[in-house]
């Protein structure tokens, strides 16, 4: 086996391997702010600074105090429901926290999508140097099956690549349109396998501001 087939099979293992790794290692600590340093050779003299007093601010509105998370799948092109939701929840409870969060996949098909572009290369790899991979695992010669998509390898790599890409969009999707209020889900995608209604929403979002008695900006509670 020549260097060339070496890295076509190397090469997709250590991409999988690197993706496997990084999917399990914490994200690298912030690294600390700058320190200012001070030159001595340009003294100026200190003069205090008088603290500014600003008048606090109050978010005020029947949803200030409560916090509504939509938690969509950005794979599957839901970005855009969640956006018109938060508006429509924005101007009906006005000062309400409204947070947009992608909804991941499981972990085994976070694994599995990993794996997909291994075997795509790899189905590159055999029907482009078959006849030097075979002799080098053992095979004196190659099983009938390789014949046959040898005929037509440029069909077999489109089809293989093509398919690829469905696998992979498919386990990268959750599918998932998760509303929670104030830490609890109201509404569920998954569970009742379609988007909700805007006038069901408020209602969910409203009765669950009204039980949960969080104070408005005016210090009245609901």
């Amino acid at each position: 086996m020549d260097r060339a087939h070496l890295l076509l099979l190397g090469l997709p293992i250590f991409l999988f391997c690197s993706d496997l790794f990084n999917l399990f290692i914490p994200p690298p600590p912030k690294p600390p702010p700058p320190h200012h340093h001070h030159h001595h050779g340009h003294d100026h003299p200190h003069i205090p600074q008088q603290a500014l007093d600003f008048p606090s601010q109050k978010v005020s509105g029947i949803g200030a105090g409560n916090t509504v998370l939509i938690r969509f799948c950005s794979s599957c092109s839901y970005k855009g429901n969640a956006v018109k939701t938060r508006d429509m929840l924005l101007t009906e409870f006005p000062g309400l926290n409204v947070v947009l969060e992608n909804y991941p996949p499981t972990l085994p098909k976070r694994m599995l999508s990993k794996l997909v572009p291994v075997v795509q290369v790899g189905m590159i790899g055999l029907m482009m140097g078959g006849e030097q991979i075979f002799p080098r695992l053992g095979y004196a010669v190659p099983p009938p099956w390789y014949h046959k998509l040898r005929a037509n390898r440029f069909g077999t790599i489109s089809t293989t690549w093509l398919l690829g890409n469905f696998f992979q969009s498919f386990l990268q999707s959750s599918g998932a349109f998760e509303v929670y209020c104030n830490g609890e889900l109201i509404f569920s995608k998954l569970q009742d396998h379609r988007f909700p209604v805007e006038t069901e929403l408020k209602e969910l979002v409203s009765k669950k501001i009204k039980s949960s008695g969080i104070l408005n900006g005016d210090g009245e509670s609901f």
